[in-house]
């Protein structure tokens, strides 16, 4: 199983992100192990990682939080999913992930441009990892954070 050190620096972005710059209110769920590959949600944005820990972090939304999020990043309502909105989910991944690299207990890591992913998908995720799956709830609805890292020895 993934040590811990791994996991806390993406939810600290996630809640660090939700709380100070779109202010959305969220509550963190029990995490749990993931059984299967479908996204639970309509929009995945993926997070990969590679060097002394590689894997992916998967953020899954609904699709009401997920124009919830963007809405709250562009400071206006925002009532269809539509490219801008699939960058803007991208742009809010991506400082989810500058924010847990600054956290992050090793430096040889390199984390990708987000990709984002929406309609009904599967996420692949690295064969052979446990994904931990940890739920959010916000006034909107649910999304969720998944996790599938292993550290890898040199």
């Amino acid at each position: 199983m993934i040590d811990v050190k791994y996991i806390n620096p993406f939810i600290k972005a996630v809640r660090n992100l939700f709380e100070t710059m779109i202010e959305v209110p969220f509550k963190l769920g029990k995490p749990s192990l993931k059984k299967n590959k479908e996204a639970p949600h309509e929009i995945s944005s993926i997070i990969g990682l590679s060097g002394d820990v590689s894997g992916c972090v998967v953020i899954s939304l609904s699709e009401a939080v997920a124009l919830e999020l963007v809405g709250a990043l562009l400071g206006e309502a925002v009532t269809e999913l539509n490219e801008d909105c699939t960058d803007a989910i991208g742009e809010i991944a991506n400082m989810i992930a500058g924010n847990a690299k600054t956290d992050f207990p090793t430096c040889n890591n390199s984390i990708s441009v987000p990709s984002v992913v929406s309609g009904k998908h599967q996420v692949s995720y690295p064969s052979g990892i446990p994904i931990i799956t940890i739920p959010c709830q916000t006034e909107k609805g649910q999304m969720v954070i998944e996790i599938a890292l292993k550290a890898n020895s040199h």
